[in-house]
């Protein structure tokens, strides 16, 4: 088998086989050619060809995402690299481990007016795991080198070995064991084209622990202030479907003195749980004795665990009703959301959970059962609500996510539509996602291609019009899967900024706040292959998915349209209706 010819390009391919890593998204170029030759030689690696950066990185996370495993994403010199930020960025807020691999200029030609040059090196400092800066080669290309840098040959290759291989393995083991994205980037001289058969296989050095610790804090003292608490709340943001066992739920559930909070990305189900935490807190807002109310919603200790949260509503509450302690459960890191952490306890929730829970014993309260109360009340009058308004976003989010097949994976985009989500419930089988680390509308359809890939139950992409014409480049992807479904919700601009303080609706608010739009995604469904369908109206909307999730040979597209100006009206006037 033949590897490229540049001693460190062959020591990363091999240093990937070896930590059985072997997904690898590859944009097209030439200084990255060392790379690419030797990936795609090699049958253990599985290679991707994606043009758009920005898009193939996506694709990478939203894979990485699905299958909780890095995945490389290799690119070119230059302005190639930058467009991987807005994935990498995502990554590090979410905890995915997305393998970023940038081919650089040798550091002689940088800064001095070469073609295809900036300053790689550590260029995601901020958002990273960690920057290994691999060392250029100075078995290669010699004469270049002695030519314009040749304090660079006072090193000897095997020098420049150790110390590649040693930062190779430093990053490979914090993408594999603390869930980091992590960036390397690798110098290469001309030629770049050449290969040669293996002759050795280098040796990583002995595998560091990673950063990830376990906890060695007792949980008998968590037990013990559990039990003793009367009002506790339980609040999930993003986390993986089935992490936490059912009898677990269950034991919570019961409990007079908890309530659990969820979002639609926790992937939690119980019905005793509340699941949509503005419907709670917003009549609350709207109420005369709001003080009172939130008072006696305050819990003493506020028990976390997942990834961020959507709800503005309870990070307000919680903000200003802190409770006396915040544990965050989460084996890598946490963030002081509300203002009020007092325990960052090292270990995953489930065992966490299972410790302080098993006594049977439940502490005496009313606090369950008053907002129980509460949510019996908004739910009777959702349902009301429903009969009398409208087609809009609310009304079609309502349809939508009845009628979502058992099993698919959800993926959703940022803004409106992760947070109509939030308002109603979905079929617990589904396993559902959003790209909620940094929360933009950059990227949710590549990456929810990405996840699909390996995904064996079909996946279903519910996208804004904003969002899905900003990634529309991920439609050029040669890896969607015939059985993938995008519902899209066209309200001809970014709806969210009508729910949002400052609409004033002036032309000035229109063209550069809402972005009021007029496309449609007919043609581009056409110019990429994909099937499409539309709708207007309730009746359009249930006739379409009735047949929208059947089997076909190619993938499926519908587009939803709906009222721009009186969708907000609609929203808004819930939040009323039940208040």
């Amino acid at each position: 088998m033949k590897y490229s010819a540049i001693p460190s390009a062959k020591n990363l391919v091999l240093a990937f086989k070896e930590k059985g890593i072997k997904d690898i998204v590859i944009s097209p170029g030439s200084r990255n050619a060392p790379l690419i030759l030797s990936f795609t030689a090699d049958s253990f690696f599985n290679c991707f060809s994606i043009v758009d950066e920005r898009s193939a990185a996506f694709f990478a996370l939203g894979m990485a995402q699905n299958q909780k495993r890095p995945v490389a994403v290799v690119c070119t010199s230059g302005s190639a690299l930058l467009n991987y930020y807005p994935a990498v960025a995502e990554a590090y807020y979410s905890d995915i481990p997305l393998l970023v691999v940038s081919s650089d200029r040798p550091p002689y030609k940088i800064d001095v007016g070469d073609g295809q040059t900036i300053r790689q090196d550590n260029v995601f400092d901020r958002h990273i795991g960690y920057s290994a800066n691999l060392k250029l080669d100075v078995s290669h290309a010699t004469k270049k080198i002695q030519e314009y840098q040749p304090d660079l040959l006072q090193s000897t290759q095997k020098d420049v070995d150790k110390f590649n291989l040693k930062e190779l393995e430093t990053a490979l083991d914090i993408a594999l064991i603390d869930m980091l994205p992590v960036h390397i980037n690798i110098p290469f001289e001309e030629p770049l084209y050449e290969l040669q058969e293996l002759e050795s296989r280098p040796t990583l050095l002995s595998n560091r622990k990673g950063l990830a610790t376990e906890s060695k804090q007792s949980f008998i003292e968590f037990a013990d202030k559990w039990k003793a608490a009367s009002k506790k709340m339980v609040l999930v943001g993003v986390n993986y479907p089935n992490e936490i066992d059912q009898s677990l739920l269950d034991i919570l559930a019961k409990d007079p003195s908890v309530i659990v909070f969820t979002e639609t990305t926790s992937n939690l189900h119980h019905p005793e749980f509340f699941a949509s935490i503005d419907s709670i807190i917003f009549p609350i807002e709207k109420s005369a004795g709001q003080d009172d109310l939130f008072k006696n919603l305050q819990p003493e200790i506020l028990l976390t665990f997942g990834g961020l949260v959507v709800s503005k509503k309870v990070k307000a509450f919680l903000r200003k009703y802190r409770p006396k302690e915040h544990w965050h459960i989460n084996e890598i890191r946490a963030f002081d959301t509300y203002f009020s952490l007092t325990e960052h306890v090292k270990t995953n929730p489930e065992k966490f959970l299972r410790a302080i829970l098993k006594d049977a014993n439940v502490t005496h309260s009313d606090y369950a059962k008053h907002w129980k109360v509460k949510k019996l009340n908004y739910r009777k009058k959702r349902a009301q609500y429903l009969k009398e308004v409208p087609f809009t976003d609310f009304s079609a989010f309502h349809i939508i996510l009845q009628n979502v097949p058992k099993n698919y994976q959800l993926q959703l985009s940022n803004s409106s539509v992760v947070r109509y989500a939030q308002l109603f419930d979905v079929v617990p089988t589904l396993k559902v996602f959003c790209n909620r680390g940094t929360s933009g509308i950059d990227g949710s359809t590549s990456t929810a291609i990405g996840a699909s890939y390996y995904e064996t139950s079909p996946t279903l992409l519910i996208t804004g019009d904003l969002s899905f014409f900003y990634d529309s480049n991920a439609l050029w992807i040669n890896y969607i899967k015939s059985d993938f479904r995008i519902i899209l919700m066209n309200n001809s601009g970014g709806g969210i900024f009508r729910i949002l303080p400052g609409n004033d609706g002036s032309e000035t608010f229109e063209r550069y706040f809402e972005t009021k739009q007029n496309l449609n995604a007919e043609h581009l469904c056409h110019q990429y292959g994909l099937e499409y369908l539309k709708c207007g109206n309730k009746q359009q909307l249930e006739n379409s998915l009735n047949t929208f999730f059947k089997p076909s040979a190619k993938p499926r597209v519908l587009e939803i349209f709906t009222p721009r100006e009186l969708n907000d009206k609609i929203l808004l006037g819930y939040f009323d209706f039940i208040s």
